[in-house]
């Protein structure tokens, strides 16, 4: 089977790293309390912008300052390299899809490779800039996606042919769709590829 992976708070830690960021930017640059909100808009993988509300240029200089340093930083989560590299193992293709995008003096696809290889992740193909994962998803012809960004998993179960788990999150707890598998950690992923693949 071929398999698509999402990277972030799907193989990686990163709103715990992400969060503590956001709130040193807010107060440190902008000079502001940090007021953290649950309830913006935390359907996609710019989630952080609507919780720390954010204008566009702040954005902007959040990301420039300090988004390779968090993507070096993220710790992996329980078990995921063991996962995947089993899957694999068995024959299944890894795609790594993510909407990681590349900063000016930044590359951000070596510093992913860097950080996969360091810990000891293995794939296929890795992705990045992926804005439309669900037309990714087509032309890759994946059979299993798995990410955390609730509007991904909802486009790619309606559009695709593809049997789509959800990693929860800090920010998706609340957001659910029949079509879409929660899941909660990567040994119940592992179990329950491995009943598809029968």
């Amino acid at each position: 089977m071929n398999i698509g992976i999402d990277i972030d708070d799907t193989i990686s830690e990163t709103f715990e790293t992400l969060l503590p960021y956001s709130q040193k930017y807010t107060i440190e640059d902008l000079k502001r309390e940090s007021k953290i909100d649950f309830r913006a808009d935390l359907s996609n993988h710019f989630y952080i912008v609507y919780m720390n509300n954010w204008s566009e240029q702040e954005a902007i200089a959040f990301w420039s300052k300090y988004y390779a340093e968090i993507l070096k930083q993220v710790n992996i989560k329980t078990f995921a390299a063991e996962v995947i590299n089993k899957l694999k193992e068995q024959g299944h293709n890894i795609y790594l899809i993510t909407a990681r995008w590349d900063m000016p003096g930044d590359n951000i696809k070596e510093i992913t490779r860097k950080w996969l290889e360091d810990k000891d992740v293995k794939y296929d193909e890795l992705i990045i800039n992926a804005s439309d994962k669900t037309k990714l998803v087509e032309e890759n012809k994946i059979d299993i996606f798995i990410d955390d960004s609730f509007n991904n998993c909802k486009s790619i179960a309606e559009n695709t042919n593809s049997k789509v788990y959800m990693m929860t999150s800090r920010v998706n707890g609340n957001l659910n769709d029949d079509k879409v598998k929660r899941v909660f950690s990567w040994p119940e992923i592992y179990d329950l590829i491995n009943k598809e693949d029968k």
